[in-house]
């Protein structure tokens, strides 16, 4: 399938991502597609790469940090230095990410105590309307 070539269209259409979304990435040069007027045919290589930059993007990359580790595939050791730079880079954002889940966490019980807390003085208040009536 390495000579399958896609539109932006057909790109668009599979991942979801806008065609100004991939000029943009082909700004950035994350991606290369081959130019044809001015017609984008985007090959195999570049719908992996698409796959690795969506992915990095959900998992908190910047662009920048995404482009850096496609840009170690070409680095002649058959992977490693890619793969130790995505694992390091995994790390701190899996880092990041947990710190950011316990302050939502903790926002979370805050804010559960706050609405318990406005339930309990609200129905205080209506109990005490209602026995005001009640006189």
């Amino acid at each position: 399938m390495p000579d399958k070539t896609y539109s932006i269209g057909e790109l668009c259409a599979e991942f979801d991502v806008t065609p100004r979304a991939l000029r943009f990435y082909e700004q950035k040069e994350l991606l290369s597609p081959i130019r044809d007027g001015q017609r984008r045919i985007f090959t195999h290589a570049d719908r992996a790469r698409l796959i690795l930059i969506l992915r990095g993007k959900r998992f908190g990359f910047s662009l920048n940090e995404i482009k850096d580790l496609l840009d170690l595939y070409h680095a002649d050791d058959g992977g490693v230095t890619q793969i130790t730079a995505t694992i390091d880079a995994g790390h701190r954002h899996l880092d990041e990410l947990r710190a950011k889940r316990a302050e939502l966490d903790a926002a979370i019980v805050d804010l559960e105590e706050h609405i318990a807390q406005a339930q309990r003085i609200l129905e205080s208040r209506i109990a005490a309307s209602a026995a005001e009536a009640a006189e």
